[in-house]
């Protein structure tokens, strides 16, 4: 994968990076807002951010933004494969789908469902550019 198909990618590591800051910007009082203005848009108020939540979130968002530098690396190692990293990219692909299945089971689990729009959303920035440029496989349906 090369051209603007690669380009999409890497913002969309960087979006999951940055949504990373902002979980973990909830582990300090200072930086909190945008993580309490996400809970109160995905429909729980504004919470109350007790410490076991502040280190919750502080977490989250170390994970999250590994999340973003693995996702990263497996790309760059995927495409650097040419047609040989398929494999890689269908493995990637499952992990991605294991995600979004399990994330919006339980965020509709626990009363935030409107968490699946936004997880929708990121599933779909993935797969458009894993699709449309035929890395998977299946016979390419745009230019790369």
């Amino acid at each position: 994968m090369n051209g603007f198909w690669k380009t999409w990618l890497n913002i969309w590591c960087l979006g999951v990076g940055l949504f990373g800051l902002v979980l973990a910007g909830g582990a300090f009082a200072a930086t909190s807002g945008p993580v309490e203005r996400l809970f109160d848009i995905l429909g729980g108020g504004p919470p109350e951010i007790t410490p076991a939540l502040r280190f919750s979130l502080a977490v989250m968002g170390a994970v999250t933004l590994g999340w973003a530098l693995t996702f990263y690396a497996a790309f760059s190692a995927a495409a650097a494969l040419g047609p040989q990293g398929r494999s890689a990219w269908r493995v990637v692909t499952v992990a991605v789908a294991g995600w979004y299945v399990i994330d919006c089971w339980l965020s509709i689990a626990t009363g935030f469902a409107l968490n699946a729009v936004p997880n929708t959303l990121l599933l779909a920035g993935y797969l458009a550019p894993v699709w449309r440029s035929g890395v998977l496989g299946a016979r390419s349906l745009s230019p790369s």
